[in-house]
């Protein structure tokens, strides 16, 4: 439409011009707010650039790929469905002048976006000033729900405890190196996994706390120290909370002095798929990983997903990891309470998305929780030399995303519950709600 204008714009004046003149202004002023309609527009905030872009270009193209899967069958509410995508670049304040963007200029009705904690918290301020919707795909520290935002990655009952668990239990693991990059999710995770650490009877000499910058390149001396305080005679797991392209120089560094998953074990809560692609995986062997999908589980869902995905992207090389269903799941949900709503208007979509129902790539439903949680089956993987997973536990069943954590005192008596109580963190001790987080 506006190629159309500016074509017309752009041609010799004749000897009507004034009526001309007239003309394209009316149309103008009439094409725009059409325009407006003709789409209904999706926001694409993940970093394209920096060092988040390892892991998070992965993510637009998915939410591209789904785009227009949705749109073959037809859009929705009758219209088609557009991709507005930008780059915070790895910049945390750039994702809130972004997220700004998105929703003020480009007028999208919902964001699919962010993967740090720290970039989530940037934006939770503009979605709540324009009251806009969030669906944020990665796992994180908890200790949060808000009205705009729905939160389809893990909470770390989802994956973190029942990482730990796992190895306490199948590896008789009794000291704990807690390593990860130095911001939010890491250390409110590793405060909560200490404290159940703590809890479960394991002294604190036993705990091991290490955090490094964003991009971190030299592992030599801290991967050393991993070695030194594994070797006091008490089997020693790694808990890693490491995310970026930081973990291609630590799993380089553990190859390089050595360490073998059967002395050391390390469990990622950030690297998957993609992050295993661009690394030399055999000095890895064995070691683990903790989250709610993996590319090689068997189901006839995982099989046409990965299938489809191939042949959008033409690489027949291309991965599929955790996140990316985590969108899968969310995008579906969205587009089911649009479609129970009958509009896109931000307060009728989120009062109908708690209840939404979607199936998971793994063979599961997965249900959107009054807590703006969504419930997830959880995966322990070892890492195979060919940079897949072979799946050695799983929960039962779907495990139902908490908000607050039972493990620390602050947190314990708080409930999120946006439907009946409408509230992010109402206390059930005072009976009030602090608003929020």
């Amino acid at each position: 439409m506006l190629n159309t204008i500016r074509t017309v714009a752009e041609r010799p004046m004749a000897q009507r011009w004034l009526a001309a003149a007239a003309g394209l202004g009316i149309g103008l002023a009439a094409a725009m707010p059409a325009q407006a309609q003709e789409t209904i527009k999706v926001g694409i905030l993940h970093s394209l650039s920096g060092t988040m872009a390892i892991s998070e270009t992965t993510l637009k193209d998915t939410m591209l790929f789904l785009i227009d899967e949705q749109n073959k069958k037809g859009g929705l509410l009758g219209k088609k469905l557009e991709a507005v995508v930008v780059d915070p670049a790895s910049n945390w304040p750039l994702f809130a002048e972004k997220a700004r963007e998105l929703i003020s200029k480009d007028k999208v009705v919902a964001v699919f976006g962010c993967w740090t904690s720290v970039s989530r918290k940037s934006v939770l301020p503009v979605f709540k000033e324009l009251n806009s919707i969030l669906f944020y795909p990665v796992q994180y520290e908890g200790e949060e729900s808000e009205r705009n935002v729905f939160y389809t990655g893990a909470a770390p009952n989802q994956q973190a405890i029942p990482a730990v668990d796992y190895l306490a239990k199948e590896e008789k693991v009794q000291r704990w190196v807690l390593a990860g990059t130095d911001y939010v999710y890491p250390r409110t995770t590793n405060k909560i996994l200490e404290a159940y650490l703590i809890g479960k009877g394991v002294a604190k000499e036993d705990i091991m706390i290490n955090y490094t910058p964003f991009g971190h390149s030299d592992w030599q001396t801290i991967v050393s120290d991993i070695k030194k305080f594994g070797s006091a005679g008490k089997k020693t797991a790694v808990v890693s909370t490491i995310n970026g392209d930081a973990n291609v120089p630590f799993y380089k560094e553990l190859g390089n002095q050595g360490i073998k998953a059967t002395e050391i074990p390390v469990v990622a809560f950030s690297v998957g798929e993609e992050e295993l692609a661009g690394l030399d995986t055999k000095p890895l062997l064995g070691h683990l990983a903790a989250w709610n999908y993996f590319q090689s589980i068997k189901d006839k869902s995982n099989d046409e997903f990965i299938a489809k995905w191939k042949a959008y992207t033409k690489n027949p090389k291309r991965v599929t990891n955790d996140p990316m269903e985590a969108h899968v799941v969310g995008f579906a949900m969205w587009v089911k309470a649009v479609e129970a709503a009958k509009t896109t208007d931000p307060d009728k979509v989120i009062d109908a998305l708690p209840g939404i129902k979607a199936p998971n790539l793994t063979g599961g439903i997965s249900e959107m929780l009054p807590n703006h949680h969504i419930t997830k089956p959880v995966f322990i993987g070892e890492i195979k030399g060919d940079g897949q997973f072979d799946v050695v536990w799983k929960t039962p069943g779907l495990v139902p995303g908490d908000a607050w954590s039972d493990f620390l005192p602050d947190s314990k008596p708080l409930e999120a519950d946006w439907v009946k109580l409408k509230c992010g963190n109402y206390n059930t001790i005072t009976k009030k709600c602090g608003g929020a987080s």
